[in-house]
């Protein structure tokens, strides 16, 4: 915790002038205001981020934030969180500038979106003697579906659940949902894939359902400022991610990191 911290404040990672022209003023006044960027980490998601030896960012989220402030010429603060719910929060007190979120309607009333730069698959785990074949399976009365809070599977489900149980986990990082699927005995635990089948590897006796509920689009975004977005800043940001998908940067950096991912097509 105490490196966590000293991210947030003493250790921004200091780097080089950028390779591009200096952005415009406003551009920025809009992505970093306080002269370093700030950068929002959920290691709640495995996929996006993960913990160096030292404890460190690492992962597609860290490689982004870090060439962003590259091109920017400021410096790059991570500010770690445990929970894309918690990411949320930190957006609506100002704690970070740029983040690494699922789009969801829900945050978009407070969240500028560029295009996703990763598709990942929100899906099932449940248990190897379950009678649920299909995802659609799920669905019935009496099923009691763990998800963890805020997440961007939690506020799909909540939108579209009509005859299952939705209850949230809200305690814990990325694997909340599945210490209380099991702390419960509740019937299924809902989450991003690739956690899923981490789990289900060492423990034979649940399985992952090769369907999915949910295309889960992870996009960078900024806090939006009395509810307007930031024009000059989202547009710069909005073309970073698309140029960061068609270079290969994005893949390279999943690669490096090695998760398995779709990297989301151009503009979409």
């Amino acid at each position: 915790m105490l490196r966590l911290l000293r991210w947030m404040t003493l250790l921004a990672v200091t780097v080089s002038a950028p390779a591009l022209a200096q952005p415009a003023p406003e551009v920025l006044r809009d992505l970093a205001p306080t002269g370093v960027l700030r950068a929002a980490i959920n290691f709640g998601n495995g996929v996006l981020a993960q913990r160096g030896e030292d404890g460190a960012p690492r992962g597609v989220s860290a490689d982004l934030a870090t060439e962003l402030a590259k091109r920017l010429g400021v410096a790059v603060a991570f500010v770690p969180y445990e929970a894309a719910g918690k990411v949320f929060e930190g957006a609506r007190t100002g704690a970070w500038d740029v983040g690494f979120m699922a789009i969801e309607p829900v945050r978009a009333a407070e969240i500028t979106f560029t295009a996703p730069y990763v598709i990942i698959e929100g899906t099932y785990m449940v248990r190897q003697d379950a009678a649920f074949k299909e995802v659609g399976d799920v669905d019935r009365p009496g099923v009691r579906i763990a998800v963890g809070l805020g997440s961007a599977y939690d506020l799909y489900l909540t939108r579209t659940v009509q005859k299952a149980t939705v209850l949230r986990a809200r305690a814990g990082g990325g694997t909340a949902m599945i210490e209380m699927f099991l702390q419960d005995q509740l019937d299924v635990a809902a989450g991003v894939r690739q956690q899923l089948d981490a789990y289900a590897k060492d423990h034979p006796e649940m399985r992952v359902m090769t369907g999915y509920f949910q295309e889960i689009r992870q996009a960078m975004g900024m806090p939006r400022v009395e509810g307007l977005p930031r024009a000059a800043g989202a547009k710069y940001l909005a073309d970073f991610v698309e140029e960061m998908k068609a270079s290969g940067f994005v893949a390279a950096a999943l690669k490096r990191s090695g998760q398995v991912a779709d990297v989301a097509p151009a503009g979409k």
